[in-house]
């Protein structure tokens, strides 16, 4: 193991990152199409996502002690002390790098589970309006339960773990 595999394991957890930020922003804009069919569909995939980042987050966790006992530093040791103890070369710049990188997708990624909380939460009730009936009913507790699960997805999106590895506050 080595800093090469710790950079390896970053890009990885970047790349999920990534793709849950997409993911959110897709949901996002379904809510406010009104298109509350999908969200279910849409919590699936965050879900996915969520899935993944645990093990990319237990990977670098692997990675990262490693790198920090092959440079005589505790296993928890954060990323930012990885920096300031790294050997010279082209180490330090290519995990700051990563910091920056890493630091820049979990306030996107706050900031896009705000938004997408305010957008959960403004779907209106559905309609009592229109033919009533037990599939009307049925309908009506499907949206509902589609927002709520939604909701119950999303605050499951924060990166407590990762934003102290890399030495930020979160709300």
């Amino acid at each position: 193991m080595s800093a090469g595999d710790l950079s390896a394991a970053l890009w990885q957890e970047r790349r999920q990152l990534e793709l849950l930020l997409f993911r959110l922003e897709t949901q996002r804009l379904h809510v406010q199409a009104g298109n509350v069919e999908w969200l279910n569909f849409m919590a699936s995939e965050v879900e996915t996502v969520l899935d993944r980042l645990r093990f990319e987050a237990l990977a670098r966790s692997v990675e990262s002690a490693a790198v920090a006992a092959e440079w005589g530093l505790p296993a928890q040791t954060t990323l930012v002390e990885l920096i300031s103890a790294a050997p010279a070369g082209p180490w330090p710049e290519i995990l700051r790098d990563h910091l920056e990188a890493l630091r820049g997708l979990l306030a996107r990624l706050g900031q896009a589970s705000r938004a997408n909380e305010e957008a959960l939460r403004a779907v209106p009730p559905p309609g009592r309006s229109g033919p009533a009936g037990p599939a009307a009913v049925l309908d009506q507790l499907t949206a509902a339960g589609n927002v709520e699960r939604s909701l119950a997805v999303l605050s499951r999106t924060s990166q407590p773990i990762l934003a102290q590895y890399l030495g930020v506050e979160q709300d």
